[in-house]
C-alpha cells in the first residue's frame, strides 16, 4: 500500500466516488461488487480485508442502526449534533438517550449520501433511498447536517394488518375492495387524504392487494415508497429535478395504463391527473387534507386550480387521521365521502365518519353514486352489488381467521377469486355465500 493510503483514506475517497451511485444498483450483490471495483481503482493491491471493511461500513449507519431496525419507529430526526428524536407508533415523539458528535455525524452523512437519489442547492439538500426501503432527507446548516429518516417496515402492512390495528372494519375494507376492483368494469377514482404522517401511503399500499392481475399500473412518486411486488405489469417512475411530476403525469397517458397511482398530488400535476380521469383512465392518489371538504377546497385553489365542473370525476375521498384513544395515538379512517354532484358547490355524500367526542364510528352507509354507476356499467342490480360487498367483508374476516394476512397472500387469494370465485370460496370454507352471476 502506498504511503498515506491507509483504510481511512481509501474509504473516504471511495465514498466520494460512489456518492449518489449505490441507489442506482439493483441489489446487495451489485452494490458490493461496485464497491470492490471502486476500492481497487484507488488502491490496486487493496487487501480483501480492506474491501470487506469498506463494504461493511457502507452498509452500516452507526449509532442509529438499532433505530432503523426497530419496527416501532416510523421517523428518526437528527437535529444536527444536539438532539436525536424518534417518532414511534406506540408513543409518538421520543428523545433518544444518545447524541452524535461532529465526526459521527459527518460519517453518517457520507454513508447516507452513497444512496442519494437527488441532490439540490449546491449539495446542501439530498434525498436518500436506503437499501431497506427507508428514505432520508439531509439539509446542511451552519450548525451541522439535519437528517430526517422515514423508516419503512421491510414487510408492507396489508389491509388485514390495518383491520387488526383498528384502522378500519371488515365492512369498510370491503368497500375499498369494491372501489379498487370496480367489478372489473370501472374501478373508482380515489383520493386518500390526511395530514403528514397519518398513514395515507400505508393505506394506499395495502390496497394493492385488490388490483386485478390484468391491470397495467403506472406508479409515480417523488421518492419510491409504495410496494408494487404484487403487480407484474407495473411501471414505477420517480421524479427528479429534470423530470418533475407534472411531466411524468403527462407522459403516463402515452403508456397505456389502466390505473395511474400518484404518490402525492400537490401542484399543477393535478390538472393532468383530472385529464387522465376525463379520458377514462383510473387514478388513485394521496393528498394533504384533514377532511373531504378540505381536499375539494385544495383542488379548487392555487396551485392546483381544478375547475369545479370536472371534480365529480373523482368518485370517492377517503380521509385517514391520527386519533388519541386510551392514551395511545392510533390511525383510523375517519371519513369516506363520494362526490355526488354540483350545485353552488361540490356536493359530498358522507358514507362513513368517526366521532372524535364519543370515539365511535358510524356504520358505513350504502354507496349510491358510485354503486349506481357500477350497476349501469356491469348490469348487476344495486342490491347484488350491496350483497357482493357484504360477501367480501366476510371473505376478509375468514382470511384473517385462517392466518392469510400478508399483502402477497391476500393478493393471491383475490386473483383466485377473480378467476373462479366459487372455487376460491370453497377453498376457504365459504361456498355457501354464493357469487355474483
Amino acid at each position: 500500500m502506498e504511503p498515506g493510503k491507509d483504510i481511512d483514506f481509501i474509504e473516504s475517497r471511495a465514498f466520494e466516488l460512489m456518492e449518489r451511485r449505490l441507489a442506482l444498483l439493483p441489489d446487495t450483490e451489485a452494490r458490493r461488487k461496485f464497491i470492490a471495483n471502486t476500492v481497487k481503482s484507488i488502491q490496486g493491491d487493496a487487501s480483501q480485508e480492506t474491501i470487506d471493511q469498506i463494504i461493511k461500513d457502507s452498509e452500516s449507519f452507526g449509532k442509529i442502526e438499532p433505530l432503523l431496525n426497530d419496527p416501532d419507529i416510523e421517523d428518526i430526526m437528527i437535529n444536527n449534533t444536539s438532539n436525536i428524536f424518534a417518532y414511534t407508533k406506540s408513543s409518538g415523539h421520543k428523545k433518544m438517550d444518545f447524541t452524535l458528535d461532529k465526526k459521527d455525524l459527518d460519517i453518517l452523512v457520507k454513508r447516507l449520501k452513497l444512496y442519494a437519489t437527488t441532490t439540490l442547492a449546491d449539495d446542501n439538500i439530498s434525498d436518500i433511498h436506503l437499501p431497506n426501503g427507508s428514505r432520508a432527507n439531509i439539509v446542511s446548516s451552519p450548525m451541522g447536517a439535519n437528517v430526517t429518516i422515514r423508516n419503512f417496515s421491510p414487510v408492507a402492512l396489508s389491509i388485514i394488518d390495518l383491520i387488526n390495528a383498528g384502522e378500519l372494519s371488515y365492512n369498510l375494507a370491503a368497500r375499498l375492495w369494491i372501489y379498487v376492483d370496480g367489478l372489473k368494469v370501472r374501478p373508482a377514482n380515489l383520493l386518500i387524504g390526511g395530514i403528514p404522517g397519518s398513514g395515507k401511503t400505508t393505506l394506499l399500499n395495502a390496497m394493492f392487494s385488490f388490483f386485478r392481475p390484468e391491470q397495467r399500473i403506472v406508479v409515480l412518486e417523488e421518492t419510491y415508497e409504495l410496494n408494487t411486488e404484487t403487480q407484474e405489469n407495473c411501471v414505477r417512475l420517480e421524479t427528479s429535478p429534470e423530470l418533475p411530476l407534472t411531466e411524468l403525469v403527462k407522459n403516463t397517458l402515452r403508456m397505456r395504463p389502466d390505473m395511474i397511482i400518484i404518490g402525492e398530488v400537490r401542484g399543477e400535476e393535478a390538472k393532468d391527473m383530472m385529464t387522465a380521469m376525463n379520458i377514462g383512465k383510473m387514478v388513485m392518489c394521496t393528498i394533504h387534507a384533514s377532511t373531504a371538504r378540505d381536499a375539494v377546497t385544495r383542488l379548487q385553489h392555487s396551485p392546483m386550480n381544478i375547475e369545479m365542473d370536472i371534480l365529480p370525476l373523482i368518485d370517492a375521498i377517503i380521509i385517514i387521521s391520527q386519533i388519541e384513544e386510551s392514551g395511545k395515538r392510533i390511525r383510523k379512517i375517519s371519513q369516506v365521502s363520494e362526490i355526488s354532484g354540483i350545485e353552488t358547490q361540490v356536493l359530498l355524500s358522507d358514507l362513513y365518519s368517526y366521532d372524535y367526542k364519543t370515539h365511535h364510528s358510524s356504520e358505513i352507509l350504502p354507496s349510491v353514486t358510485y354503486r349506481d354507476l357500477l350497476s349501469r356499467l356491469s348490469g348487476y342490480p344495486p342490491s347484488e352489488i350491496i350483497l357482493e360487498e357484504q360477501r367480501r367483508a366476510k371473505i376478509l374476516e375468514r382470511l384473517n381467521q385462517l392466518g392469510i394476512k400478508g399483502l402477497k397472500d391476500i393478493n393471491a387469494f383475490c386473483k383466485e377469486y377473480y378467476t373462479d370465485p366459487e372455487k376460491a370460496l370453497e377453498k376457504i370454507g365459504l361456498s355457501s355465500l354464493g357469487v355474483l352471476r
